[in-house]
C-alpha cells in the first residue's frame, strides 16, 4: 500500500501540470485564462439593433447566435484593445471565424485579422495546412496544439488584442500567440511558409482597429454562438 504524504500530492499536482501543457503559474491563475466575464459588455444586444449584417441572415434564439447563409455579423462600433471571450459550437465540417481589427466589412478579407473556427476532426480540416485549423491566425500562424472539441460540444475562446500583439486561449489553454510586427510579407509567413494568395496586406500594416465580426454559415456547416462578451482595455 502507498503511503499518501503531502510531498507525494506535489510531486502528483506537479506532473499533471505538466501533462496538461499549462505551467503552475496558468493554473494558480485559471481564472485569467478564460476570465469572470459576468460584468463585461455582450458584444451584440438580444435584438442584434447594434449589430450590422444583411437582414435576416443572423438570428438570437434562446441565447444562441447563428446564420442562415455565409454572411458575416459586425460590431456597431470599432475597438482598439479589447478582450473578446465567447463560446462556440461546431457542426460536421464547420468553417468559421471570429475577425478582429477589421476596416472594411465590404471587403474584410484582406483588411482584418481572422481567428479561425474549424472543425478540425473532419477530413477537410484535418488534411488541410495547420494555419486553417481551429485557433490558428488564418493563414498566418498555426495553434500549438489542435484544443477544439468535437461538433455538437461547446467550446470557450478567449480573444486578447492589444495593439500589435494578439493572444488565443481556446479552451482552457494559450494555444496562440502573435507579434503582428513580425509579418511583413503578403505572401510569405516568417517561417517561410505560403499566406492564401487572397490575404494580400501584410499584418504589419494593417490597422490595430476596427470592427469586430463573426462568419456565417460558410461552405453549408453551421456555427453557433453563445455568451459573446467583450472588454475594452486600456491603452498602456
Amino acid at each position: 500500500m502507498i503511503k499518501i504524504t503531502k510531498s507525494f500530492m506535489i510531486v502528483l499536482f506537479a506532473l499533471t501540470v505538466m501533462s496538461s501543457g499549462l505551467s503552475a503559474k496558468d493554473k494558480k491563475k485559471g481564472d485569467k485564462i478564460h476570465p469572470d466575464t459576468s460584468k463585461w459588455e455582450s458584444l451584440f444586444k438580444d435584438d442584434l439593433s447594434n449589430a450590422s449584417f444583411p437582414k435576416g441572415v443572423w438570428t438570437f434564439n434562446k441565447g444562441i447566435l447563428t446564420a442562415s447563409e455565409d454572411q458575416a455579423i459586425w460590431s456597431a462600433k470599432e475597438y482598439k484593445n479589447f478582450k473578446i471571450d465567447l463560446e462556440f459550437k461546431t457542426a460536421d465540417g464547420t468553417n468559421s471565424g471570429v475577425m478582429v481589427y477589421c476596416t472594411n466589412k465590404d471587403n474584410w478579407i484582406p483588411n482584418s485579422v481572422e481567428i479561425q473556427i474549424a472543425d478540425d476532426f473532419a477530413k477537410e480540416w484535418a488534411e488541410s495546412p495547420k494555419t486553417w485549423q481551429c485557433a490558428a491566425i488564418f493563414g498566418h500562424l498555426a495553434p500549438t496544439k489542435s484544443m477544439v472539441k468535437k461538433p455538437g460540444v461547446w467550446n470557450h475562446y478567449t480573444i486578447t488584442c492589444k495593439g500589435k500583439k494578439i493572444k488565443v486561449a481556446l479552451n482552457g489553454e494559450v494555444v496562440n500567440e502573435m507579434d503582428m510586427d513580425l509579418w511583413t510579407s503578403a505572401t510569405k509567413n516568417p517561417d517561410g511558409s505560403d499566406i492564401p494568395a487572397w490575404l494580400s496586406t501584410p499584418f504589419n500594416k494593417l490597422a490595430t482597429h476596427g470592427f469586430i465580426g463573426l462568419q456565417g454559415k460558410h461552405a453549408g456547416a453551421p456555427i453557433y454562438f453563445r455568451n459573446i462578451k467583450i472588454k475594452e482595455l486600456k491603452d498602456k
